[in-house]
């Protein structure tokens, strides 16, 4: 659940930085464009922070394996979410054309690397790893780039690009609109032939027979997507994309049950939800915190998104530097 709600709200801020670069024409075009997320990205990075502060809590084995495994992929996503944060602080504290285009590079930068990654990383996790009787990683960085991962890459940034773009199609107007609605096709035909192929792979090598119905539900979602987004019907097509993302998360874990981390050297050195798993009494105790808060959690964002919930105009930027 943790999972699915950070790639489903990052997923589209992660679009907004890839594309400022595409759709803005001025600094103000880009300071809309920013804007649209100025009020939410750094609460949605906070579903990361709960994610892996409960796969540490829940399952220390698989969290040990994991960031030791892939221990420079996770840190160049950390630096790249660094870089970005404070890049969004940083660009108006100068005016200086120079000056905003280098931390411009770290906005897009800084979306398109975990964008990227993050589809490298779980595709390694449900493939599987080499792991020792130990359950340690025994690879190194070049097994972690194979084929199926790195379709997995291009899954995830085609999708969270495509995901950006409808977003800022809802949230924008009059040109910034238009652009954005135009590069849904495109882009729409490009998450399809990735996405498309990434979970196709992923069913047929890994896949159990229930997991047909998301692989349908995120195929059907992405097409649905473009197609009411181009007649500018953009809440519906967010709808659309957010559902592909949520529809792809459940075919992977879904896949990967009761695997968390499989071991391609033994199927018996795989970390499982079982032997990775803490005790039953803090597994009790997280269920319950769980149930009691994620409910006050979504109320508050889904307040705080609401508030925030008009189109952002050129008219509405204030004079100055700012973001």
């Amino acid at each position: 659940m943790l999972w699915t709600g950070y790639f489903v709200l990052e997923g589209f801020d992660f679009g907004v930085g890839m594309l400022l670069p595409v759709l803005s024409r001025d600094n103000t075009d880009h300071r809309v464009l920013v804007n649209t997320i100025g009020p939410v990205w750094d609460g949605n990075e906070v579903w990361l922070l709960v994610a892996g502060g409960a796969t540490f809590a829940a399952f220390p084995l698989w969290y040990a394996s994991l960031f030791s495994g892939f221990y420079l992929a996770l840190l160049l996503i950390l630096v790249a979410l660094i870089a970005r944060g404070v890049a969004f602080e940083f660009r108006g504290k100068i005016d200086s054309p120079r000056w905003r285009a280098w931390w411009d590079r770290a906005i897009v930068g800084g979306s398109l690397v975990p964008a990227l990654l993050w589809g490298v990383a779980f595709g390694n996790i449900v493939r599987g790893v080499p792991l020792d009787a130990q359950h340690h990683f025994t690879g190194n960085l070049l097994t972690l780039l194979n084929p199926y991962a790195l379709l997995g890459g291009l899954a995830t940034l085609s999708v969270f690009t495509l995901h950006g773009a409808v977003f800022l199609a809802l949230k924008t107007t009059d040109e910034l609109r238009q652009r954005a609605r135009t590069l849904t096709g495109p882009l729409g035909a490009l998450a399809v032939l990735c996405a498309g192929s990434f979970l196709l792979w992923t069913q047929l090598a890994h896949g159990e027979t229930w997991t047909w119905a998301p692989l349908a539900v995120a195929a059907v979602a992405l097409a649905g997507a473009v197609l009411v987004a181009r007649a500018g019907r953009e809440g519906w097509a967010f709808l659309f994309t957010a559902t592909a993302i949520v529809a792809t998360t459940v075919l992977l874990f879904g896949s990967l049950y009761p695997d968390v981390l499989p071991s391609t050297t033994d199927a018996a050195n795989s970390l499982t939800t079982t032997n990775a798993s803490s005790t039953p009494y803090t597994l009790k105790i997280m269920t319950w915190v769980a149930v009691a808060f994620t409910p006050i959690v979504l109320l508050y964002q889904s307040w705080t998104y609401w508030v925030f919930r008009k189109r952002v105009t050129r008219a509405s930027i204030p004079a100055g530097q700012g973001l």
